[in-house]
């Protein structure tokens, strides 16, 4: 499968402006673009950090339309194994992250929306994802979702083969789609020219460095 190109997906985002300031330009439904990624909004579920929705019910999983291209590119790599995507959250709006930084309060771990970038999914250019078998079952990774601890870490370290095989499966596809990964959170990956959708002085802030993104969730 071939990344659609970007003006189709222009089209396909003008039914979807963006929900606040960081977001700038159009967003794209992931679905719209392959609906055969599953979405689990775990914000949209009380399957999560903070135990509660943060989004409302039926938020659709939205990015930049060069990100949702990737994905796209990742999930065809992806079926060629009997595997696929599953995205766990997407553009994430400013205030929601606020609401995650007044309950973690932790800078190690969540970005203070006050202080430079903040998260880099309040503009749309990340993503959150693991991966599913062919009948769209949770495969074993090393950790669940927004798991704070080693565990998360982007190089699996553990005893497990299968898990070591899945991970770096999900990197691999990620990375041929043109997305770097985060050195904290295997599940976390940033359209690789994400610098090219923020303002000059507000890009300079942040570093990528290798599979890194010097920032936080």
């Amino acid at each position: 499968m071939r990344r659609l190109n970007l003006p189709l997906l222009a089209l396909l985002a003008t039914a979807l402006p963006p929900l606040d300031a960081h977001a700038g330009g159009p967003l794209v439904d992931v679905r719209s673009v392959d609906p055969t990624i599953i979405v689990e909004l775990r914000y949209a579920g009380r399957n999560n950090l903070v135990g509660y929705p943060l989004y409302p019910q039926g938020t659709c999983a939205v990015s930049r339309p060069e990100v949702a291209s990737g994905l796209a590119t990742a999930q065809a790599f992806l079926r060629r194994y009997q595997f696929g995507l599953k995205v766990w959250d997407a553009y994430r709006p400013a205030a929601v992250q606020q609401k995650l930084w007044q309950a973690i309060h932790n800078s190690d771990y969540v970005a203070d929306p006050g202080i430079g970038v903040g998260s880099l999914h309040s503009w749309g250019v990340a993503i959150d994802a693991t991966l599913v078998d062919t009948w769209n079952r949770p495969v074993r990774m090393p950790s669940d979702f927004d798991d704070l601890t080693p565990a998360a870490m982007w190089r699996y370290v553990g005893p497990h083969s299968d898990v070591r095989a899945h991970v770096r499966l999900l990197q691999m596809a990620m990375h041929n789609a043109g997305f770097w990964g985060m050195r904290t959170e295997w599940w976390h990956f940033t359209i690789a020219n994400w610098q090219k959708y923020l303002p000059n002085q507000v890009a300079k802030t942040a570093q990528v460095c290798g599979t890194q993104w010097r920032g936080n969730l």
